[in-house]
């Protein structure tokens, strides 16, 4: 497995790839690998000949408040499984690689982020299409893959890539959990043992939403009441948003007669945590 550091090493070893006619997918990740992680690359071995996996922390879109500085990161952790997943390459800037001196382009799109994370997270996804679109034009896959538990991200970077014309599929991969049903993310480890328990509620809400609409509920608002009520009910949960969405547009949903896309943040402590499930659908229809 190759380690490249600057963009012209991870051309260099695209364009090797190339010259073989093979083709490339790319994994992007802040690092920090768990299950998830190893689920899309796995994935991207199944159809591509040669998998990169880019690992940058980017500080365009954590917050000013936000965990940028104690994210976690362990790079030789990662490398290594990486590599026994069958990564070819793991591309992995500096800050300055990724934004030299000077920089001033960003990325924005609209509509979609006027809800969910991108009201509770201002300059989250203009930080996330920035370095996507960046992600993009230096490595040049053929397919790019993402996890559905950041379902708003992944409907953003499609509609980044249909508008800019760029030539890729992005392929989504069913969110991985752990045994209790949590949706693994690097997060994870900043919960108190407390925490990490009661955490759970988020996916035992998800599964309460499917069985109502499996059980014939169509009214929206009384779905999203119930999770509230549910995530209500633990001491150590903080509700940020709990909303259903129409897909892909992301917008209100009174009645539920389509797929649509129920997201919800909560915070433990001062660990946010996100999930969501497609009520009448499945992680397709993103």
């Amino acid at each position: 497995m190759q380690i490249c550091r600057t963009v012209k090493e991870i051309r260099a070893f695209v364009q090797q790839v190339r010259s073989r006619g093979g083709s490339v997918g790319l994994v992007p990740t802040m690092g920090y690998f768990h299950q998830g992680h190893l689920a899309l690359m796995r994935r991207a071995r199944e159809s591509c000949d040669a998998v990169v996996v880019s690992i940058f922390v980017n500080p365009l879109q954590f917050g000013p408040q936000e965990d940028f500085a104690r994210y976690p990161r362990d790079f030789a952790r990662d490398a290594a499984m990486a590599e026994e997943a069958g990564v070819a390459a793991v591309f992995a800037p500096s800050a300055e690689e990724m934004y030299p001196s000077g920089f001033a382009t960003h990325v924005e799109v609209g509509g979609l982020t006027d809800c969910l994370c991108g009201l509770s997270r201002p300059g989250h996804f203009r930080g996330v299409a920035t370095v996507v679109a960046k992600l993009f034009n230096i490595v040049r896959p053929d397919r790019a893959f993402f996890g559905q538990k950041d379902a708003q991200q992944l409907l953003v970077v499609r509609r980044l890539a249909a508008d800019l014309n760029m030539d890729l599929e992005i392929v989504v991969v069913p969110t991985v959990r752990e045994a209790d049903g949590l949706a693994m993310s690097s997060r994870n480890v900043y919960l108190e043992p407390e925490q990490r328990r009661a955490a759970v509620v988020l996916y035992q809400s998800l599964r309460e939403a499917e069985e109502m609409v499996r059980g014939g509920e169509r009214d929206a608002g009384r779905v999203r009441r119930k999770i509230e009520e549910m995530i209500a009910a633990v001491p150590e949960a903080r509700i940020d948003y709990v909303e259903i969405r129409s897909l892909p547009a992301l917008e209100p949903v009174q009645e539920l007669d389509a797929p649509a896309l129920l997201a919800l943040a909560v915070r433990f402590g001062t660990t946010r945590l996100i999930d969501n499930t497609v009520l009448n659908g499945s992680a397709a229809d993103l």
